[in-house]
């Protein structure tokens, strides 16, 4: 964070991607949307989501997405290493979880910037505008204010 940290200029990016991924056993590997747009039909492995949050080229905290099909499948998560204490959790709230984590330990950033699939959930501009952090959130046209 010495390198790169900036309170004024740095920008966390909250983002998701997926990893391609063949078989059954990889921990939250489902048929799925890939980051970049490509729909499973092109790509018929599976993968694995994750979410990351990253100020300008560094990694700085991530979450695996366990859809919701695995959390409810318990031994299919112990057989994968998942704990018990592992829930399903929606990609916005695991984001809004990441950015606590950020504000908390104290990384200098500037602003946030996310996609639709955090700008539309109105708990997580609530919570930027209330710590007064600056943000740019795409949001669906069909959002209301």
């Amino acid at each position: 964070m010495e390198q790169i940290g900036d309170p004024d200029r740095g920008i966390l990016i909250l983002d998701e991607t997926g990893f391609l991924k063949k078989g059954i056993r990889s921990a939250g590997v489902a048929r799925a949307v890939l980051g970049d747009g490509r729909a499973d039909r092109e790509f018929p492995d599976r993968c694995v989501p994750g979410l990351w949050i990253r100020p300008g080229r560094a990694l700085i905290d991530r979450e695996l997405y366990l859809p919701k099909d695995w959390s409810a499948d318990r031994e299919r998560c112990r057989a994968a290493g998942i704990g018990d204490d592992v829930e399903f959790a929606t990609k916005p709230d695991m984001g809004l979880r990441m950015l606590k984590r950020a504000v908390e330990s104290g990384i200098p950033f500037g602003w946030v910037t996310a996609d639709e699939v955090y700008g539309q959930t109105s708990r997580i501009r609530l919570w930027l505008e209330e710590h007064d952090i600056s943000h740019v959130v795409a949001v669906p046209k069909s959002q209301m204010p």
